[in-house]
Formats: C-alpha cells, structure tokens, sequence
C-alpha cells in the first residue's frame, strides 16, 4: 500500500484546533494530582516572535508535555511583560497609542504562538499592562508600604535628557542613553526604593539551596549581593576638613595592605567634596566631568582614572610619621563602603592605574611565592594574588589572614575622640532598588501628595489608580505630568487638594510577581495564597542567561516580601532554573558593506567553496560570522515563514536537536530541510506499521530478534525518558534517529511472525509516545494512524520494563599481550572457563598465538579478557 505524504500545514492546524475546543491544556487548581509547574520567561510584546521564542517556548513544551504525560497536573501558562519605553517609543514616532501598539502586539504573537502548537494554559493568559494586574500591583505595594519595604529619599540617578526619564545602570551604555543616544546626565531626585538591601544576607546564604540552578548564574547573583568582611578605619586628618571632622572613616577589606597606602581617594559624591566645591569652581568643573560618566560599576570602572588633589592630608594609622594626600577620584562610588578609600596601588588595579597618571608612590608589601623581596617591584599590573606580607613592620612574614587579624586587633586597641581607630564591618555591594520612572507606560505607583499630610497612600477602595486614555506625546518627557485632570485629586487622608505621584513603577516590578499570579490570575487579592503555595516554587523555569541577575534577584526578593505581607508562605520562587543558549545565524553584507537578510541572498558551492551572491542582482556578498540573530544585522529568520513552508514540528524538531539546549543553535537551511526529512521518514514508518500489524497482545514466546527490537524499545524509552527529566533534549533526538534505524531494519526484515509483528508494533507506539513532546501535531496523526481513538496528548508516557534493560549476553574486548585484537559476545552468566574456550578459539586469536598455547589467560567477569602469548 503507498504511503501518503505528510501534510504539516493541514495536520497542525486540525489538531491545534482539536486541543483547544477539548480544553486540553486548561489546568485546575483542584486537581489532586502531584503539582508541576513549568514556566518560561514572559516575552516583550515587540510585534512579532523570533527564534529565539521558538526555542525557549519549545523547550518549556517539551518540559510539560512530557510532565502532563508522566501524570502531573501540569501548570504551563503563558502572558505579555507588556510596559515599557518602546511602546511610548512608537506612540511618539508612529502617532499610535501605546495601549493600541501593545495590544495588537500581542494580538499578533499570540497567533504566532499559538501556530507552533505550545501546551498553554491560555485561559490564565494576561499582560502586565491589564488595568487587572496592575490594579494588584499596586495593592501588593501599598501593603509593602506598609510593611515598611518601601520608602522614598532623594538619589543619584542617571537622567537622559532626550527621553527626560531615570535609566538603570544597565541601560546606560558608553555614557548614554539605550534608546536616545543622549550623553546621560546625573542628577538627585527623590525617587521610591524597595528595601531589597535588607535582604542581602538572607539572598546570598539562600543561593547554596539553589542546586537545580546553573553555576555560573548562582555566581552572578553572590557576587551582584558582593558581600565584603573588612575593617572601618579612621585616618585622623591633619589638616582642617572644611566639615569640622577630626577623621576620615573608609572601608577596606584589605587591611594587611595598610602599609602599601600611597593615597586616599574620595568620592566626587562625598561630603567633604561638596563642601570643598562650594568655594573651589576648578573642583566643581571636575565632578560635573565625573557626573557625566553615568552611575553604572562597569562605567566607572572602565572610564580614565582621574582625580583632583584637595590639599588635605591625614595621617597613616599604623605609622603616624607618614602623612597621605586626599584626591577625589572619579572611580569612587559614594553607595559603597563609606564613599572613600585608601589606597594601595602595588595591590589594585584601579589604584595603580591612578597612582601612575599622577606619578603618586607604588610600594609592595605582599610578596608572591619564591619572589626575592630585595628586588620584587610592580610594573603596570597589580599583583593581587596570595603571597607573604613584607616591607611591613610588625606584619612582615605573615600570611595575608594572619596581617588582617593582626591589623584588626591593634586598630581596635586604639582610641580616636573616645571611638576605636576601626572597628570590624561586613559590607554588600547589594543597593536598595529604585523603581521610580518618569514615564506614562507603566504602573502608576498609588501614592498621592498633599500639602498638609505629606505622602499618602491611596486607599485600597479606590484602587486602581488607572493611567488615563486621553494622553499625548507632542512633548518630551512624562505626560502624565502635564494631565491634570489626572494628576489633581482629593487627599484621601484630609479630602483637601492634592497631586498624584506621576512616576510610574519600573517594569522590572511587573516581571518580580506574575509567577505567583498565575496561579490565580482572576482572584481579587494579588494572590489565592493557598494555590500560591501549592503550585510554587515554580518547578522549571526557563530563560536568557541575560535575566541572571537583576530579574532574578528581584523576584527573590518580591517573594520574600509578598511572604511578609501574608501574600505566600515562601522564600524562593524557581525550584529548578534552565538558561538556554541563542539562536544564531551567518550574516552577509552586500559589496557597499549593506547588510543582507538569509532571504536577500542565494548560496552555492564552487569546487567545495560556499559562495553567497544576492538574489535579485547576481552581485557577490560577503559570508561573515556566525551571530545571535539580530534585527540590527538582518540574520534573522521569520518563525512564520518557516512554519508555514515546513510546520511547527520541523521548526520545534530542528532547535531541539542541533546542540545542548544551554548552548547557542546554529540555524542552517540544511539542517531545517534534514529535520522535515525526518518528519517524513517517522510518517512513512509509522504508516507502514500501521498496515503491516495490528495490535495484539505479546505471544508466549518470543524470537531473538524479537527481544532484540524490544530491549531496543525499552533501552531506547529509558534513555529518552532520563534526557526529557535533565532537559538533555539533543541526546534524546539522538537516540530516537538511531531508534528509526532499528525498527526500520526490523520492518525490512519482515513482521510475518507474530512475535515480530508484535515488537514492531509496540516500538511504533512507543515511538509516537518519545516524538510526541517535541513533534505534537506529527505524534497525534501518527496516534490516530495508528488506530487509536484517544489523543496522545491525554496519553500516559509508557511504561519501562526493567527486565528488557538488561542484556542476557555481553561484548567483552580481547587483548594479545596488551594489544587489542578483537572482541567477543558471551553469555552475561557464562563462567570464566567458557569465555576462555571461546576465546582461544577465535581466528585472529589463533593468528595471533601462531599456533602455540597461551602462557595465560585472564579473564575478568563482564570487563576484558587478556591473553598472554
């Protein structure tokens, strides 16, 4: 009988259709199944869906589809990060509304999902941008406000003037703005901040409890918290601060360096640089320089180091005959420590750069390993590595710990004013988390200013404070500023006049919870506790490496929070963390160094030389590197337009199978058109198990080959089984092509027999079951082909025969006199003195022994046997 050929377009849209009238995907809290929740990171409604989507969603698919399978009540939902610049970004340039660009986005994507057949939830679907889910929002922030979590202090912001609103540090690149291009500005305004910070201990001592996280991401995290155990020291000053005080206190955690300080550094932030400046312009033109160079660690960091001498001096604390110079120097940050520094430039790299410009001393006092200390000396890298303390005094000779304790002990002993000269201090680089942004796409924060009675919360029963349809951005900056039928209200404290806050919460807010919303997305409280409860932490999570660190600690600390205000009874949100690898793709860029998209382009091979020309034109293009896909350099490929020339199950086949999930994919037009052969092949085969038998149950004896394609079967099933839990998805692709290979050769050596025909049976019913969590639409036609009246997505994953995993006969490799020759299969039970006859009686052992018998034969049970001429 001919086989039919597999139609994706057809087949994908019948059972997507099918899955969503039955409901298959919706979960109920009251299910009383064990719970798994499987969840990936929320995408940004940009407009449409790239690769990278396609990926990250299937991969999350895989995880329940597989889970559903295995007999969980499986949680698999899906929603929209909805605020943000971009959307006021393309109200301003494309006179949109950003609740309409929004919306029709996802209106989009949402189609595009939907089409690659993902097992969503889609009756818990919202977007952060829902009057609903900001309205708990702001009731989840009131209630913080309350638990005294929030606050509100005037800072150090970095303003972009073009787009007049606050960017977090990781938005300024190079000295300006993400999206503007404006050279960013530091400004002090009173900003709303969570008090993240006094959590920083309980966030790093919890990282160790994280052991289904990546390393290197509980790495970030510690060293984002950057807990520091040092030493408060006083250096008395020895000549008049302009502040009136006697000390200047710093923190270090390198007090053993003490007797290498060349300088003191002050921030350009400090108190006692403010007070300089007020009657010093030269030093006010330097610290507006240092202003210019945003607040970000890595700015600072990497920027020229520069300084300005003040004049003032103190005194050395270990050594009052030596007297140091005071420089305000522009890699200082005032939120760390106490906004000042002693140096030691031979040990620190940033100190040393500075010391060199200003031609300040470099005197080592840790001395590497086998060095000579009559002629170590630093030239332009710091040593900062393990050695012995010298050039010292009392330190000389001690380890780096033992010159710390040493220092600590005698500083402590010693009074400044009545106060010890330093006192012992942990220190986090850890920073409160300022959420307020002058901006109108977000959450308004709920709070109202009133003249008589200061800030005040907006009460709970006029919640939500709605943002207003009826804006306009002919103006730079925050509309919501100029809107004063909206801005002006009644105080809910007085019932006088008042104003609402216009900052709106920054977006990092929405993504910190929606975790926890899903769980109960309708009710009328931020969460149902005890679904909350039940269904977190979420058992996967998965998304970029490039959340690492912020998303991550933020929604840390928001389940700590919404624990103290009675909203959960947790601390840790994600059980299990997986960060996927990038889609990439070649790029190509036309003669006048244009780039060019894949579709722009034509490829050939010439003598074993790929060769790129355009398309239209016939004009060479070069063949550059192989990047993550990028609008920017036009090397992307549109889901879409492979779904609709391949189907879903190809695209969803090809990212799953190319290298390990944690690592980048490269994205080839060969290797899509190899997995749509596959997909052709599984169809073939499963139509010709189809007509070639029937189900049956297992005769009472079966043939060797049929126990070899049924421990096949189960050895296969197992292994894919083990891939699917460690989300070790190429492995399990790699086992299931070599799978094909084995019943296809059982099929081709014919199913007369009925213990044959029903081995080949069972593995193609076990085939569709391993096929079904990544290809879901092929396995479900497959299912049907192959008689069943149930669907594979309802179907349970299938049962492992232990008994078949282990092998009745072993392979043992043969040795003559230590050189491998061969090898032979024997009876797993077979004693030492029949694998021995066997093996002397072997050809090429023979060959080898030249007709002589053997001085010895060893024989080491299922391992190798060695024979000795």
């Amino acid at each position: 009988m001919a086989t039919e050929r597999y139609n994706a377009r057809e087949v994908e849209a019948r059972w997507q259709k099918t899955w969503t009238e039955k409901d298959v995907f919706v979960t109920s809290n009251e299910d009383p199944r064990d719970k798994y929740y499987v969840l990936e990171m929320f995408p940004y409604p940009s407009g449409r869906i790239h690769m990278g989507h396609v990926r990250n969603y299937t991969m999350g698919d895989v995880v329940a589809r597989y889970k559903r399978a295995a007999g969980f009540n499986v949680l698999h939902p899906m929603g929209w990060d909805a605020f943000g610049m971009p959307a006021e970004n393309a109200a301003m340039q494309n006179k949109v509304h950003p609740k309409d660009w929004t919306y029709e986005n996802i209106a989009t994507m949402r189609d595009q999902l939907k089409i690659m057949g993902l097992s969503l939830d889609w009756s818990r679907e919202f977007a952060t941008c829902d009057v609903e889910y900001y309205t708990q929002q702001q009731r989840l922030f009131l209630k913080f406000l309350e638990a005294g979590l929030v606050y509100r202090k005037n800072a150090k912001v970095n303003w972009d003037p073009v787009d007049m609103t606050v960017l977090a540090n990781e938005q300024v690149i190079d000295g300006r703005g993400w999206r503007s291009g404006a050279l960013v500005e530091q400004r002090e305004l009173t900003q709303w901040f969570f008090r993240i910070s006094d959590y920083s201990e309980d966030l790093l001592e919890a990282i160790d409890t994280l052991d289904r996280w990546p390393d290197k991401v509980r790495l970030m995290q510690k060293n984002w918290i950057g807990k520091s155990e040092g030493l408060r020291v006083r250096f008395e000053f020895t000549t008049p601060a302009p502040t009136g005080d006697t000390a200047l206190e710093i923190f270090t955690t390198r007090p053993d360096t003490l007797f290498g300080a060349s300088f003191m550094g002050l921030s350009p932030d400090h108190p006692v640089t403010a007070k300089l400046a007020e009657t010093n312009p030269e030093l006010q033109a330097f610290i507006e320089e240092c202003r210019r160079i945003g607040t970000s660690a890595e700015a600072i960091e990497t920027a020229e180091k520069k300084g300005f001498d003040t004049g003032l001096r103190v005194r050395h604390p270990l050594d009052a005959s030596i007297e140091l110079p005071v420089y305000v120097a522009n890699f200082i940050l005032m939120d760390y420590g106490t906004g000042a520094i002693f140096a030691c430039p031979a040990h620190d790299q940033r100190d040393l750069d500075f010391a060199r410009k200003y031609d300040l001393p470099v005197k080592a006092v840790v001395l590497p390993k086998d060095a000579d200390p009559a002629s170590f000396e630093v030239g332009d890298t710091a040593f900062t590595d393990d050695g012995t303390i010298f050039n010292s005094a009392f330190l000389d000779g001690l380890t780096i710990a033992e010159a710390k304790e040493a220092v600590a002990a005698r500083l402590e002993a010693i009074s400044i004013d009545g106060a010890p000269q330093a006192e012992r201090q942990v220190n986090y680089r850890l920073r409160d988390w300022g959420i307020s942004r002058q901006r109108y796409w977000g959450c308004p924060i709920p709070v109202i200013h009133c003249d008589d009675c200061g800030v005040v919360p907006e009460k709970d029963e006029n919640l939500p404070v709605q943002l207003p349809d009826d804006i306009n951005f002919d103006k730079p900056g925050n509309p919501l500023d100029r809107h004063a039928t909206w801005r002006n209200t009644c105080c809910p404290k007085c019932g006088k006049d008042a104003l609402r806050e216009t900052d709106t919460m920054d977006t990092f807010v929405d993504s910190s919870w929606y975790f926890a919303r899903f769980t109960a997305p309708r009710c009328d409280q931020p969460t149902e506790p005890k679904a909350a409860n039940e269904w977190l932490p979420v058992d996967q999570y998965i998304g970029g490496i490039e959340h690492a660190i912020l998303h991550l600690l933020y929604s840390r600390f928001f389940t700590r929070a919404m624990q103290k205000v009675g909203a959960l009874d947790l601390k840790e949100p994600f059980k299990g963390l997986f960060t996927q690898g990038m889609v990439t793709h070649e790029t190509y860029k036309s003669q006048d160094g244009k780039w060019l998209s894949p579709a722009e382009i034509t490829l050939s091979e010439n003598n074993g030389v790929r060769v790129a020309v355009h398309a239209v034109s016939g004009e060479p293009v070069t063949i550059g590197s192989i990047e993550k896909m990028s609008k920017s350099k036009k090397n992307t490929v549109d889901p879409t337009d492979i779904i609709e020339t391949y189907g879903a199950d190809t695209a969803r086949w090809f990212v799953l199978s190319d290298s390990p999930p944690e690592r980048d994919v490269i994205w080839t037009e060969e290797g899509v058109q190899g997995a749509w052969r596959f997909v052709q092949r599984v169809w073939r085969l499963v139509q010709e198990i189809a007509d070639a038998t029937s189900a049956a149950p297992a005769p009472a004896e079966l043939g060797e080959a049929a126990t070899e394609l049924r421990r096949a079967t189960h050895k296969t099933l197992a292994a894919v089984t083990k891939d699917l839990e460690t989300l070790g998805f190429n492995r399990s692709v790699a086992r299931i092509y070599e799978y094909v290979n084995q019943i296809g050769k059982a099929l081709n050596d014919g199913v007369s027999a009925p213990d044959m025909a029903f081995a080949v049976r069972e593995a193609g019913e076990y085939l569709v079951q391993m096929i079904a969590p990544m290809m879901p639409h092929l396995a479900e036609e497959c299912w049907t082909r192959l008689g069943k009246d149930t669907l594979i997505s309802e179907a349970s994953w299938p049962a492992i025969e232990d008994a078949l995993l282990v092998d009745d006969s072993v392979v043992l490799p043969i040795q003559v006199n230590g050189k491998r020759r061969g090898e032979i299969k024997v009876a797993r039970d077979a004693s030492i003195q029949e694998v021995e006859a066997a093996t002397l009686a072997l050809d090429f052992v023979q060959r080898a022994l030249e007709g002589k018998p053997p001085r010895k034969v060893i024989v080491v049970p299922q391992r190798i046997v060695n024979v000795v001429a």
